[in-house]
């Protein structure tokens, strides 16, 4: 896989004749030699440029004027030449390639010289980072190509002598008929509480043979700065979080370079984009199943200390730091749906915040006596606090939680007889350690 080394002009070697001097002759004789020796130095010109056509035409032109000065007299001069780099670039795939595989099929490499620059850029104008070894013998690009896109490619080289030769090609990605979507759960432009944990779900299994080839190429930002690293749950969701909770305030942005991404055997991601999001201010709630209370705090100071009703001793709530994913005025809630059988069935449970998958919320509870709240626990395995149904009273203890509270924000559960809940049963993340987050 070679093509063609391209030259600049600048270096392509010409010499031009020039006239020799001497004396007049006189007679036809005379003039019939000169004539011919004018000829001998054409074709002597000719045949000693440096190949290429142009060349020789040109070197043919300067011929044809020392046969004209020779037989005027003309003043002798040295034949210059401009000399060419012997370092050969080769670019794959070859100029003009189409269907070309987005993943490890361009490469640059250079034969007796050192590569000095590669130049890799999309017809958007989007650059290409890549790799140059350290003795500048090849480059490769640093990630996937995108599908279905043309690209340019420039790279420059030099020989021993310092001499620079540059090779242009282009090339077109081929597009693939099988791809694999991430759908994520941040909203360009929302906020999110502290504990927030990026999610991305894909509609099909990434084989673990590619597994790291997506990872890399699915990135969370922030400012200020901070790791942010992710984990892999099964073979379809992986999860992005800093060590320690957000700082408040933090402007992050996800960045999905899945496109021309081999996920699995001949299947691709499509997606290109960034979602930025933003960090709201600091809160995090601890909901005691021991004192019946749900405390919130705000910077890490207490904010506000509200009764509670946690689950019962057949129910009991999960322990463990549990994320607020979502936030519904009202839902309705049916034992069915979460595996209790026809234990209730309630309708238009007011202020509902989702904890976990299975069905674990914080919510407002209309049903029990406000005495039952800070004093027993009466509940399925929910976070209960007191309201009304409908949850049309502002003043109530679940309504202020939940005008009080965004997604992303942390609630967690201690002293429950109750394990912790798994990491990947919401957005749970937090209940590993770094070092189990970061091991695969």
């Amino acid at each position: 896989m070679s093509s063609a080394r391209a030259v600049d002009a600048s270096n392509d070697r010409e010499r031009r004749g020039r006239g020799t001097g001497g004396g007049r002759r006189s007679g036809t004789r005379q003039a019939l030699v000169a004539l011919a020796a004018g000829s001998l130095l054409l074709v002597a010109t000719a045949c000693s440029s440096n190949g290429g056509s142009s060349t020789a035409v040109g070197a043919a032109a300067g011929g044809a004027a020392s046969a004209s000065a020779g037989a005027g007299g003309g003043s002798a001069s040295t034949p210059s030449a401009s000399p060419n780099s012997a370092a050969v670039v080769t670019i794959s795939p070859k100029n003009d390639s189409t269907g070309v595989d987005t993943n490890g099929a361009l490469k640059v490499t250079v034969a007796t010289g050192k590569l000095t620059t590669v130049k890799v850029a999309a017809s958007d104008g989007t650059a290409i980072t890549g790799t140059l070894a350290t003795d500048g013998s090849n480059w490769t690009p640093a990630s996937a190509l995108r599908s279905g896109t043309k690209y340019s490619v420039d790279a420059t080289a030099v020989d021993s002598n310092g001499l620079s030769v540059t090779e242009r090609s282009s090339f077109t990605t081929m597009t693939p008929s099988n791809t694999n979507i991430g759908n994520f759960n941040v909203d360009a432009g929302a906020t999110y509480g502290v504990g927030m944990e990026v999610s991305i779900t894909f509609t099909h299994p990434v084989s673990s043979t590619y597994r790291a080839a997506v990872a890399k190429a699915i990135s969370v930002t922030a400012s200020p700065a901070v790791d942010v690293e992710g984990h892999w749950f099964g073979d379809q969701r992986l999860d992005l979080r800093p060590q320690s909770y957000w700082k408040a305030g933090t402007k992050a942005t996800l960045h999905m370079d899945l496109d021309g991404v081999e996920t699995g055997s001949g299947v691709y991601g499509k997606q290109y984009k960034d979602v930025s999001f933003t960090i709201g201010r600091s809160q995090t709630s601890v909901a005691d199943n021991t004192a019946h209370t749900l405390k919130v705090y705000r910077n890490g100071a207490l904010y506000r200390n509200i009764p509670a009703s946690l689950g019962d001793p057949d129910h009991t709530t999960y322990n463990g730091k549990m994320v607020i994913t979502e936030k519904d005025p009202t839902v309705d809630m049916d034992s069915q749906t979460v595996g209790l059988g026809n234990a209730y069935n309630i309708k238009d449970v007011p202020h509902a915040m989702r904890l976990t998958t299975s069905g674990t919320f914080v919510h407002g509870n209309y049903w029990r006596p406000v005495s039952t709240f800070g004093s027993e626990n009466t509940s399925h395995g929910c976070v209960g606090l007191h309201d009304v149904q409908g949850g049309g009273d502002s003043t109530t203890p679940a309504a202020w939680f939940y005008d009080n509270s965004m997604v992303g924000d942390v609630v967690q559960v201690v002293n429950s007889p109750d394990k912790i809940v798994q990491p990947d049963n919401g957005l749970n993340g937090w209940n590993m350690s770094w070092s189990a987050w970061t091991s695969n």
